[in-house]
């Protein structure tokens, strides 16, 4: 990661051109952010005019929340249809993600998986680096997902969700767990994990005697998958974007902003 140099410096582009690119303001409003000290480089307050940085190696946040200078990058939410499988080629000739990434430019990947019987938010991009910070169970990002199940949910077996169960691969807490409705010989229960254990979720519920019906994943990090309908794509607004970052750097471990994916729920 290189430094950010005054304007004295040959090297580099003046910080306020760089941030108009991508679109945070005009070069006037920044250079208003950077006198106000609004603006970090690589985890620094600047405040002079005259900075100049690296567009490809540098880290910029505006009000700690963290900027994308490559306008190359693309991120785009999907909610994932139930029938297809996470993956840009299944091999077994299955439904997958091609469909929903053919008629962008960039060549997409997902961040992580559903099982193709889980619906709801998958994140797809051409950011590797964000993919692999967001996917990687280490990172521990959390994702809210709404389950229906078999049988009337009670308050122990909410309580027994947030206390911890015993899998076959180890003990699992959920972050949160709340019963949202019982009718009709089922119920809806909202779970929130920071895991990424191969179908935990459909796991934990059987585990408590209540299988999985229907799973939908609704948030993932900062993201809400809102009201995009099934089987449809969206491109991530610049807050939405700024948040995903922000958590990415974060999680990554660069002052930015105050291998595997295992995930397949």
């Amino acid at each position: 990661m290189t430094g950010f140099s005054p304007d004295s410096a040959p090297e580099g582009v003046r910080l306020q051109k760089v941030l108009a690119a991508a679109g945070v303001a005009s070069r006037r409003v920044v250079e208003q952010y950077i006198v106000e000290g609004r603006i970090r480089v690589n985890g620094r307050t600047v405040t002079e005019l005259g900075t100049r940085i690296d567009p490809e190696t540098d880290l910029v946040d505006v009000d700690g929340t963290a900027v994308q200078l490559d306008v190359s990058k693309r991120y785009v939410m999907l909610n994932k249809p139930t029938g297809v499988v996470s993956s840009m080629r299944d091999e077994s000739g299955r439904p997958d993600l091609r469909r929903f990434t053919k008629d962008f430019e960039e060549r997409l990947y997902n961040v992580g998986r559903l099982d193709a019987e889980t619906s709801g938010l998958l994140v797809l991009t051409n950011d590797g680096e964000l993919a692999h910070v967001l996917a990687h169970p280490s990172f521990g990002v959390t994702k809210v997902y709404i389950a229906k199940v078999d049988g009337a949910v009670t308050a122990q077996t909410i309580s027994k969700l947030t206390k911890g169960i015993e899998l076959e691969d180890g003990p699992i807490v959920a972050d949160k767990a709340r019963l949202l409705d019982t009718s009709r010989g089922s119920s809806l229960v909202e779970l929130t994990l920071h895991s990424g254990r191969n179908r935990i979720v459909r796991r934990m519920m059987a585990a408590v005697g209540h299988p999985v019906t229907e799973l939908v994943r609704r948030q993932f990090g900062p993201l809400h998958l809102g009201t995009l309908p099934a089987g449809r794509t969206r491109e991530l607004t610049k807050i939405e974007l700024g948040a995903l970052l922000t958590l990415a750097r974060r999680d990554s471990g660069v002052a930015a902003a105050p291998g595997e994916q295992q995930e397949n729920e």
